[in-house]
């Protein structure tokens, strides 16, 4: 399970269920936000898909503690293309 809430105006906390529960913190600005999903669907959403992302490639305790959402395509090159195929409407 994935749950996210908001720290503040960009960061959210992030907790994942598994094996092992792990806490991540992860900021996305508002800029970043719009060019994913183009402000179609909440914040939170954006990251849940962006964590159901990175599980399907590594483990939970494998996902750094704290990151901008933007990392997340340095590590994975089709991170954006794939993102914005699933909040596709």
């Amino acid at each position: 399970m994935i749950s996210v809430s908001l720290v503040d105006a960009n960061t959210y906390r992030v907790v994942v269920e598994k094996d092992v529960e792990t806490t991540h913190v992860v900021s996305m600005s508002q800029d970043y936000y719009r060019k994913l999903c183009g402000a179609r669907v909440t914040h939170e959403w954006v990251i849940v898909q962006a964590f159901k992302f990175l599980l399907e490639r590594e483990s939970n305790t494998e996902i750094l503690p704290e990151f901008d959402l933007p990392v997340i395509n340095r590590y994975f090159p089709e991170f954006e293309t794939e993102i914005a195929k699933r909040l596709e409407p």
